[in-house]
């Protein structure tokens, strides 16, 4: 009876966290349709300047309205089931709950973030054809931004801070911890590839949530040694 109990509690335990992800990565993918659509099309337009600019440009605007709100809601409730706290109400209710009262924060986060990542694009593109070591160097850098980019939204979500203090404190998080750094490339890495290459059809279901989860563990880890 105990070997029953036990199998169909970690049958629930397990289907509760696949919902719960599965749940909030459904919503995060509800919000960026308009970026999946622009990004879809950038992929089977013919090979045109015209063209690719004519969707790039609502692309770069729409990633601080969309994306960034979208995904900073993610990552907060990547917090509450890493912290294992209570849900005060529905999944889909905390999810938008979050997104309402992170956006005009992240709004401004996407702002400045499509802005360095705007350079630092043009930057990898001139260099491709004028000097390929800086190419390399730059695109380096990129991962560096992603890091910083990905603890971004973890700080955003757990500390009371100025959008400029975050934005410091993801940055020195990302300089000034190698095992917080390597957790977080290396897991978004593996998800991605695996979600482009391997299995697109984990996309919609659970992409972005892994990637929230994983890189909230690594940071939160960090932030419990930290805080003593």
């Amino acid at each position: 009876m105990n070997n029953g109990t036990g199998f169909m509690g970690g049958f629930y335990a397990i289907s509760e966290w696949i919902m719960r992800f599965s749940v909030a990565n459904l919503y995060w993918v509800l919000f960026n349709v308009p970026i999946g659509l622009l990004l879809l099309s950038l992929l089977y337009i013919e090979e045109s300047a015209g063209s690719a600019l004519y969707l790039t440009a609502p692309l770069v605007l729409l990633v601080p309205v969309l994306f960034f709100p979208a995904t900073t809601a993610l990552f907060a409730q990547a917090r509450e089931w890493v912290r294992e706290e209570e849900y005060t109400g529905g999944c889909s209710r905390s999810y938008v709950g979050y997104y309402k009262e992170n956006y005009k924060t992240s709004f401004i986060g996407g702002i400045v973030f499509v802005i360095i990542w705007g350079v630092l694009i043009a930057d990898i593109y001139y260099f491709s054809s004028h000097n390929e070591a800086l190419m390399y160097l730059f695109m380096i850098m990129g991962i560096l931004l992603f890091v910083w980019t990905v603890n971004y939204f973890s700080v955003a979500v757990h500390y009371e801070m100025t959008f400029f203090g975050g934005l410091k404190h993801a940055f020195l998080i990302t300089i000034g911890s190698p095992l917080v750094f390597l957790a977080v490339a290396l897991s978004c890495g593996v998800i991605l590839y695996i979600s482009l290459y391997v299995f697109p059809l984990i996309i919609p279901l659970f992409t972005g949530s892994l990637v929230a989860f994983l890189s909230f563990s690594a940071f939160y880890r960090l932030h419990r040694k930290l805080a003593g």
